[in-house]
């Protein structure tokens, strides 16, 4: 009897252990060994290689800047003023009978031979019909026109030029001289030209400028655009191509149209016929009374120009214009390492003064009388 007792005792005991192991151990080994399976079976995705950044393009402005002569192409001013090159370009000389060149270090005396052509005729006409000493000249083009690293966003293909408001001296400027010379600004404030600068002269020159047919526009501060509208008299035609613009107050801008049949050369939109001294005047004028009382200059053109134009948004003929006789122009990895004729450019002194501002209280007094001042667009059309 005992010995059953014992016996059933331990069939009971053994039945218990069994039943208490956990039932899921043996189907958790199972899928964890078709995980580790189904993981080494699947085939491992390939890495998809990091793309590398596409290579930026250098400016424009610093590949025109650095190339010092012309391209031996025939002559041809390609695209527009402000996005263009200019292939076959002919130097100025940098001392004419009526004439001198400024800023000899920027290497800007360079123009399409309709350029030269007109300057060297105004130049004569000038003096020898108005009475005018003769031209200092200041910006044309690069030898190859295209992009400037300072000053510009025109002067692309070699069709326009900028002539101080200042009379050239009697005598032959040192090259020191054209390097330091600043140019008088005509400005008494900054709406109104100053009378002990501004001579019946300087009306005749501008007036003799927009003149020659070949002048499409003439860029002057407004201020003097004022001026030469009350002294014109009777004859006003030529006033429709003088047109206000920012910066002009030293020096005035003179551009001359597209050569005839050049099919690459995009020209401005015709005049209007209009002489501009109505409600075009009146709008910039109140530009400039805006200007005033924000306390701030006009847009400053002595510093180095930060150029988002490449050479992809150029004209394609550009590419051909740049490397054309076999130049392969420097590609800077920085600012240190510049081209020498962009380091130049860089280094040349402004040549004019910077616009007048209004003292405190001269803001103040603007500011209590245009406090109705419409506020018009910056940009009318040029």
């Amino acid at each position: 009897m005992t010995q059953k007792v014992l016996t059933s005792l331990l069939l009971l005991l053994l039945c218990g252990s069994v039943a208490a192991e956990p039932t899921h151990k043996p189907t958790t080994t199972r899928r964890a060994a078709a995980e580790k399976q189904n993981v080494k079976s699947t085939p491992k995705e390939p890495e998809t290689p990091a793309k590398e950044p596409p290579a930026k393009e250098p400016p424009a402005n610093e590949l025109f800047g650095a190339v010092p002569s012309p391209a031996p192409l025939a002559a041809r001013a390609i695209g527009s003023y402000a996005r263009g090159c200019l292939a076959g370009a002919v130097a100025l000389p940098i001392n004419g009978p009526d004439w001198q060149v400024m800023r000899l270090s920027r290497n800007r005396n360079w123009g399409h031979p309709r350029l030269l052509d007109f300057l060297e005729r105004f130049a004569a006409d000038a003096r020898n019909l108005d009475g005018w000493p003769g031209l200092l000249v200041g910006d044309m083009s690069q030898p190859r026109g295209g992009p400037m690293i300072t000053g510009h966003s025109s002067h692309q293909i070699g069709l326009d030029v900028d002539i101080w408001l200042t009379p050239m001296p009697d005598r032959i400027l040192t090259p020191q001289e054209r390097e330091n010379m600043m140019a008088v600004s005509m400005l008494k404030d900054p709406f109104t030209v100053d009378p002990d600068k501004w001579t019946p002269l300087h009306t005749k020159l501008i007036k003799r400028a927009a003149s020659y047919p070949e002048v499409d526009r003439i860029f002057v501060h407004p201020a003097i655009k004022k001026v030469l509208c009350d002294q014109a008299g009777n004859d006003r035609a030529w006033l429709g191509k003088v047109r206000p613009w920012w910066n002009h107050y030293y020096h005035f801008h003179v551009r001359v149209t597209c050569p005839p049949g050049a099919s690459d050369c995009e020209p401005q939109k015709p005049l209007s016929g209009d002489d501009g001294c109505g409600q075009e005047l009146s709008n910039w004028f109140a530009m400039l009374k805006k200007t005033a009382i924000a306390g701030v200059g006009q847009p400053a053109t002595g510093i180095p120009r930060k150029s988002s134009i490449t050479m992809s948004k150029l004209p394609p003929e550009c590419g051909t214009v740049l490397t054309a006789g076999g130049f392969e122009p420097p590609i800077p990895v920085n600012a240190d390492n510049l081209p020498q004729p962009v380091l130049k450019a860089l280094a040349s002194k402004e040549t004019g003064p910077p616009p007048p501002k209004l003292d405190a209280a001269a803001r103040r007094a603007l500011l209590m009388s245009s406090s109705e001042m419409p506020v018009p667009e910056r940009n009318p059309r040029r």
